[in-house]
């Protein structure tokens, strides 16, 4: 989703006038797109700002200027009133559906829908992005069928949770299995990804979708976050390890050249060893293709 949206801003940015800089030590306008899901990229801003600082050159002859640094992307309230004297201005991750300026010639991400209404416990992006927000569904095929036009050959549906995404305009109420399925009958030959799915809102439809879609990826990445119920819960995941053993089952039977990729927390708060041990047997027994 970061790398969509500085394609998505460099596009806007070009549409403005500016063209890119060979180096950052060189350019005018510098725009840092955040993400507050880690702690880790909320640090490196600052020794980055710092750098930039430091780095403006004078161009040939001229007197020293300062490059204008702008901050923006999936971003906490708390961040940002630290990093705001820093910079020169912050900007709202809010319109992404102007057309991006792709970085790669076959491969495309296009934004479905973003925010999310989930409330995971140790997650950040529903208050850094804000409620679910899905994107027209005829927006979405029209970009998808001008990047096919041009030759992209790898189309990569986003979203927070890309499960819960559905079109208020028209078509009206169209759930993510249908525009997949729609996605899918665009003529021409590409291949369809998507992220990310949370198992609570993986449904039979969709599992049925995926399964007959000859340009959707059999890749699937699905989130199982702890092999501990109790965890689980703690976590707000709204499900338990049965069920989500339950949803392989059904995915495996339906789709079974299928590849299952996940996302794990280890050492959450108050986790146990025991309950280390529960996720380490599902991991086994899962066998996913990547974790």
């Amino acid at each position: 989703m970061n790398k969509s949206d500085s394609e998505r801003i460099a596009a806007q940015l070009e549409e403005k006038g500016y063209q890119p800089a060979q180096k950052i030590k060189q350019a005018d306008l510098v725009v840092i797109n955040v993400c507050s899901v880690r702690q880790s990229a909320v640090n490196r801003v600052y020794s980055k700002v710092k750098q930039i600082r430091s780095q403006s050159v004078p161009p040939a002859g001229g007197r020293p200027r300062k490059t204008k640094l702008i901050l923006t992307g999936c971003l906490l309230e708390k961040d940002k009133n630290k990093l705001k004297d820093q910079v020169d201005e912050i900007w709202p991750i809010v319109d992404l559906e102007n057309k991006p300026k792709c970085q790669s010639s076959r491969h495309a991400f296009v934004p479905i829908m973003t925010g999310c209404n989930n409330f995971c416990s140790y997650c950040v992006v529903p208050y850094a992005r804000g409620s679910e927000y899905s994107r027209a569904a005829q927006e979405i095929i029209e970009e998808i069928k001008d990047l096919i036009k041009n030759g992209y050959q790898e189309i990569t549906l986003l979203g927070q949770n890309v499960n819960s995404y559905i079109s208020k305009a028209r078509p009206c109420n169209l759930n993510f299995p249908k525009l997949l399925k729609l996605i899918n009958e665009i003529p021409n030959d590409f291949q369809i990804k998507f992220l990310t799915s949370h198992p609570k809102d993986m449904s039979d439809e969709l599992i049925e979708v995926i399964a007959q879609g000859e340009k959707i990826s059999k890749e699937i990445h699905l989130p199982v976050q702890s092999g501990d119920d109790e965890v689980l819960k703690k976590m707000n995941r709204q499900y338990r390890v049965e069920d989500y053993k339950n949803l392989i089952k059904k995915i495996r039977q339906k789709i079974p050249q299928a590849k299952i990729s996940t996302d794990i927390i280890v050492g959450f708060p108050g986790e146990t060893k025991k309950q280390f041990q529960k996720t380490v047997r599902l991991v086994k027994e899962i066998g996913f293709s990547q974790a």
